[in-house]
Formats: C-alpha cells, structure tokens, sequence
C-alpha cells in the first residue's frame, strides 16, 4: 500500500496511475481542472486503453461546468456515465487502474485541492480493488449496491457502521484529520473513548456539542480536505466522509482502513508535524522544553551534591 500526502505528493501519483494503465482504466471525478490529467487520460485513450469515466451529477459549481467536463471526456473518446441524482451528492474520488490498481483520495483533481492537506491510499489487494469495481459498475448502471467487505467505507450503506466501530475499538491513541466532525452519535463515542483514558486529538472543527475534545484549527492558515484517523498506530482511515450525519448517510461518499505499517506510520508522522505547529502544540512544545531544562538543572544538583 502507498500512502500520497498532499500539497508534498502533487499531481504525480495521479499521472503515474493514469499512465500505468495499459488497458482499463476508471475514474469517479467530481472535480476536475488539471491540464495534466485531462493529457493523460487523453493519450491513454490514444494507447488503447479502455477509460471509463463516472462523473458527479452535481457540485456546489454551475452544473454547466460538469456538463462541459462531461463533453470533454466524450471527445477524447471516454466512455461517460453521470451519476444518479437519488443522492444529495455523490463526493466520492477514485481512480482503479487495469483492474488491480485502486487509488482512494480525499482531494479532487483539482489544483487548489493539492494545495490542501490531504490523502490518498493506493492498494493492490485483490478483494479491495474488486470491491471498488463492483461499486464503480453499479453506480454507472444505477444499480443498488451492497457492501460485501470489511474496510471498504461507503456511504450511506456502511460508512456509520464502519467508522463507530473503528472509533469503538481505540485503546490508547485516536488522531483525526476532520474539517467538519458534527455528527452527534460520532462525537459522544469520541468523548467516551476520551474519559476512558484514551488520548484524542482532532485536526480541523467540531460541532458545538463537541465539549472536552482537543481540538486545534488546521496551522499556517492550509485549508484541510481530507477525512483521516489513526488508531493507535496501528490502523488508518482515510476518505471523503467527514464524520457529519450528511456525509455518513446522505451522499456518496468513499474510505478506506487500512493496517500498513508504513503507511500508518506515515501518517502519524505526518498528523505530529502538523500538530506541533498548532497554537496547542506550540505551547505542549514550549512545556517540554520547559520540563527538560528543570529536568536537567535538578541532575546536576543532585550531582553537586
């Protein structure tokens, strides 16, 4: 598994799938203004590749943008397919590269949304990559679709189940990247996992009922465009569903968890960098330092003495 850190990663894992593909290749875009990319997937057409392309019904945009997206992809030669407007809308960001090769991002492909902290998961895992075909096809046919595999986040079939257990399941440490965290039964498990004695902390906003969770704004001003979480430096989340009721039972909306030691690694890494940088972490930062010196100014009277 490979984990993509945005605004570090850039396009270039978006065009190294897209020109990996040899002969399928799918796309869910519900954002796209990339030159780039839109050259990639043109000249993968050009190479024979089979691209498929399922775009949003609507965007908080003029519907005339996707509709010109739309008109786009048809010239190039990409078989287009809009999603169904039974949902408020359909959020979810995935690429799936000859049919063994499954990207999930939380960011668009966009240029601004590079510019974001944000995610993507690319895995190889057969049973994933199939899962995410089957609801690529059922959602081109407006299709009903069931989830069949643990770990695969969707909304609004099993995202809520999902994520409660994954929060459930916390023993000492839950990190999360989240801009809107306003889902009542999402923020009493997070409270309860916190009087347990587990240390959570939130990157991002909470909802007004969140009282007793650490919570800091995204630093240096960065917009935040990811839904992430890391349990116990073991296990990962990572998507395009915020923990608010909309996202987890309104909208499509797409995740997964992983278990990758390099990957969760990472992104801890990547979450204690960040938070070092917030107003909190500058003063836990400013504290320590503290401590370290009375530490050490206490070693060395111990020793005079």
């Amino acid at each position: 598994m490979e984990l993509i850190i945005q605004p570090a990663d850039g396009v270039a894992p978006l065009l190294a799938g897209i020109n990996r593909a040899q002969k399928t290749l799918d796309l869910v875009i519900f954002r796209l203004d990339l030159t780039h990319v839109e050259k990639a997937i043109d000249a993968a057409v050009g190479r024979g590749v089979n691209v498929r392309a399922l775009i949003a019904h609507t965007h908080s945009g003029p519907d005339k943008r996707l509709r010109q997206l739309e008109l786009r992809m048809l010239g190039k030669g990409v078989t287009v397919s809009r999603t169904a407007d039974e949902l408020i809308r359909y959020h979810g960001k995935l690429m799936i590269v000859d049919r063994e090769e499954l990207h999930v991002y939380g960011f668009n492909y966009t240029a601004s949304d590079l510019k974001t902290r944000s995610f993507g998961l690319v895995t190889r895992e057969r049973r994933t990559v199939q899962e995410a075909l089957r609801l690529f096809d059922a959602d081109g046919a407006r299709q009903e679709f069931e989830p069949m595999l643990d770990g695969f986040v969707v909304s609004p079939e099993n995202a809520r189940e999902q994520l409660a257990t994954f929060i459930k399941r916390t023993k000492k440490s839950l990190t999360i990247y989240d801009p809107k965290l306003t889902d009542t039964q999402m923020i009493r498990l997070l409270q309860l996992r916190a009087k347990a004695g587990v240390d959570v902390r939130i990157i991002g906003k909470v909802g007004k009922r969140g009282g007793g969770l650490c919570v800091q704004k995204m630093p240096n001003g960065r917009r935040l465009h990811v839904r992430a979480m890391i349990r116990d430096g073991a296990a990962v989340f990572v998507g395009s569903q915020s923990l608010r009721a909309l996202e987890l039972d309104s909208r499509r909306e797409v995740g997964l968890i992983a278990h990758d030691p390099k990957v969760t690694k990472r992104l801890q890494e990547v979450f204690e960098e960040d938070w070092a940088k917030t107003e909190l972490g500058k003063k836990e930062q400013k504290q320590f330092e503290k401590d370290q010196k009375l530490a050490t100014a206490e070693n060395v009277l111990v020793i005079r003495e």
